[in-house]
């Protein structure tokens, strides 16, 4: 008789596409996320927390990669509820919420969100299924101010955040100017908006991917279709030669200046009513923004942007990072986009019938906090916590009352808790990056002193050291009274130009 086979034991490991964050990564993105929500908080925006979970009717089909399994969300079939998914993104939510809320709402609503949403993408190096996102919107003005204050505020927010002029630029275009321009070139009939709608959203996805496949890669795509280097083919939008080169101009369009660039743009959407509207708006949303100190070297009319996103009908805009990082094999490549948005004045209309209006921005947290780090301006050493050693298992309320008075100064600090001797309990604290460790025994406590070691000149923690003699014998050690332990511990701290604070996060 064949024996059992015992359980096999679930393996350790997170799935494709997602990852874990740990201690100094959680705290950096929570400082940075203070930093833009300080700024959108400045211009009257409100917080708004809402679920992880949307209906699907709510969510809508908007995602661009059509070709996973339930249009790139992750979905379930709840027995009460209907189908079910996680959230793709934080606008379409908000969406639902002002529907919802609106009577209780004031208007235009202001507000802000942060959170995790997830993507039900093929993950590759960098892209993840799940990832943070910031977002502000304004909900309930048609106005071309709304969308300018987005873009100031997405300035403001990125240098708030650590990314200083000149390190980006905010590229703006608008959806009505490229409908204007599929008009002309035949793939849009106004009188019947669903006419080659297929079409149109391979159109807008292959100049979204301009920048990753060129000139010669995205006229393959408005033509039959393009072959990767893996050998896939990719069935393209079906347009002649001639209509073509009509997207082409348009792609291809931007000029010296804002104002060149909208003249060529009214040349390229002729008699079209929407393409001549959002001419207009971009020329109002550029004054608007040189008005408010951001000129051409922050903000650009670029009709290469067009953003995946279906949802969008106006004005759209992106925050790309300028500067040079080495990519995986250190060849230099640009950081590229790390935020975007634009008006989505359907979205509401999808729950009550009635025109809302609404323009936003998101930023795309993790990949600003990889920007920041490559450039140094964060993912430095911090200080961990003070380290309380346990000398003598039976003083743990002492050792305890220790680390609550340097708390209570505002240093981090924690008692060891573990198992082991002396030499243990020190490269923990090295471990933990600690600045300095405190150490009362036996002798100590009968003399009323304590001994701190000074851990940031160079936690040199020797595997040898089992003994408190030992330790007695190291040179940034010292003695002090108990009385004066906090004293002792921030001039350490500051000897070390490390602070005392317990930070944000």
């Amino acid at each position: 008789m064949a024996k059992d086979k015992k359980p096999r034991r679930p393996r350790a490991e997170t799935p494709r596409g997602f990852r874990d964050w740990f201690g100094a990564e959680v705290r950096e993105r929570g400082e940075m996320l203070a930093a833009i929500t300080d700024v959108y908080h400045a211009h009257g925006f409100e917080p708004l927390e809402s679920s992880a979970v949307e209906t699907v009717e709510a969510l809508g089909k908007f995602l661009p990669d059509v070709d996973r399994p339930n249009e790139g969300v992750f979905a379930w079939n709840d027995e009460d509820e209907g189908w079910l998914a996680l959230r793709y993104d934080l606008t379409a939510p908000l969406a639902r919420v002002y529907a919802q809320h609106r009577n209780d709402l004031p208007n235009p609503y202001r507000r802000y969100a942060v959170g995790p949403v997830w993507r039900n993408e093929k993950p590759g190096p960098g892209r993840f299924r799940q990832f943070y996102q910031c977002d502000a919107d304004t909900v309930g003005s048609a106005s071309p101010a709304a969308d300018a204050e987005i873009c100031a505020m997405l300035a403001e927010a990125l240098e708030a955040a650590g990314i200083p002029a000149g390190d980006y630029v905010i590229r703006l275009n608008n959806r009505k100017v490229l409908n204007g321009v599929m008009e002309a070139a035949g793939v849009l009939d106004p009188s019947d908006p669903e006419k080659f709608a297929h079409e149109r959203g391979i159109v807008l996805r292959a100049i979204d991917k301009l920048d990753r496949l060129g000139d010669a890669g995205v006229r393959a795509l408005l033509g039959e279709g393009r072959k990767d280097p893996s050998g896939d083919f990719t069935k393209g939008a079906g347009l002649s030669p001639e209509q073509a080169e009509i997207v082409m101009g348009f792609v291809a369009a931007r000029r010296d200046t804002g104002a060149a660039t909208c003249m060529r743009l009214r040349e390229l959407v002729g008699t079209s009513a929407a393409g001549v509207e959002g001419v207009q708006e971009l020329e109002t949303i550029a004054e608007l923004l040189d008005a408010a100190g951001l000129g051409a070297d922050r903000a650009i009319i670029d009709p290469s942007v067009v953003r995946g996103l279906g949802y969008y009908t106006g004005p759209v805009y992106e925050a790309e990072l300028t500067f040079e990082i080495l990519d995986e094999k250190g060849r230099p490549r640009q950081f590229g986009s790390v935020a975007g948005g634009g008006r989505y004045d359907d979205l509401v209309k999808r729950f009550t019938g009635q025109a809302v209006p609404a323009t936003g921005v998101s930023i795309g947290v993790d990949r600003l906090l990889a920007a920041l780090r490559a450039k140094g301006r964060m993912g430095g050493e911090t200080a961990g916590p003070v380290v309380v050693t346990a000398m003598d298992k039976t003083q743990m309320a002492a050792y305890q009352a220790m680390a609550r008075e340097l708390r209570a100064a505002g240093i981090r600090a924690e008692v060891f808790l573990g198992g082991g001797n002396m030499g243990k309990q020190l490269k923990y604290a090295d471990a933990r990056n600690a600045p300095v460790a405190v150490i009362e025994g036996e002798d100590e406590r009968a003399r009323g002193v304590v001994q701190l070691k000074d851990l940031a000149l160079g936690a040199r923690l020797a595997a040898d050291i089992e003994t408190h003699e030992d330790w007695k014998a190291q040179p940034a050690q010292m003695e002090i009274p108990r009385a004066q332990l906090v004293q002792g511990v921030q001039e350490i701290i500051a000897r070390g130009g490390l602070g005392t604070g317990t930070g944000r996060g």
